[in-house]
């Protein structure tokens, strides 16, 4: 163990407990940390009896696939929030080496090229960073990926999904990406943090295929439940 280990032991992403590795949750917060159950829905994920799900077999998304490695509970979604809402940009490195990890079956299948989820600009200037974006580079190095900033656009500010309902959600993101016309002909794999209904991956990743995107996975941290 150095000097620098000594005076800053490396703590858990989670919780802040020391830990004996650097970007890890602690024994406890492990425990904690939830993958996402099965059996899945093949296009979504959503846990559950039957495949594909009722909401895939009504409005099959423009993704072909969705995926988390885990639920938005406990341990994980704590370090979710840290790294999301309270200035933690420095977690997107544990997080993406977590995911990919935890998620390396399906990323041997998932498309080489990355785009992220992007923020409005007023959000971002109120963030000070891109929290999905932080997460498609880091996957992207992580996987030896090609990160593509910039393919997607937010072009109208959206109300936070939290506390919509469903339809709510889905009236909320209509009409509010865009895609730029490098997209077409692309694989893409669309980063995010989390997955919720699935509103936003889904006008997200119908921009890109209007763009002329000729497949579109979408790939999340956690995947919460409404």
């Amino acid at each position: 163990m150095g000097l620098l280990d000594i005076l800053f032991p490396p703590t858990c992403i989670s919780c802040g407990r020391v830990t004996e590795e650097e970007g890890a949750f602690c024994e406890m917060c492990g425990v904690d940390a939830e993958t996402l159950p099965e059996p899945r829905c093949e296009r979504c994920a959503e846990p559950g009896e039957v495949s594909p799900c009722g909401r895939c077999r009504m409005r099959p998304p423009a993704f072909i696939r969705a995926y988390a490695p885990f639920s938005h509970e406990g341990a994980v979604a704590r370090a979710i929030h840290l790294f999301k809402y309270e200035d933690r940009p420095e977690l997107a490195r544990p997080l993406a080496a977590l995911a990919s990890r935890t998620a390396a079956d399906f990323l041997a299948q998932a498309p080489k090229v990355v785009c992220a989820l992007p923020l409005h600009p007023r959000r971002y200037l109120e963030r000070r960073y891109d929290q999905a974006e932080l997460l498609a580079k880091e996957l992207s190095r992580i996987t030896g990926r090609t990160h593509r900033p910039g393919l997607l656009r937010r072009d109208r500010e959206t109300q936070r999904q939290v506390g919509l309902s469903e339809r709510q959600r889905e009236t909320n993101v209509a009409g509010a990406f865009s895609a730029a016309q490098d997209v077409r002909g692309l694989s893409l794999l669309l980063v995010d943090d989390v997955f919720t209904t699935g509103a936003t991956a889904r006008a997200a990743s119908q921009a890109l295929v209007d763009a002329g995107a000729t497949e579109v996975q979408v790939f999340t941290l956690a995947r919460a439940f409404t």
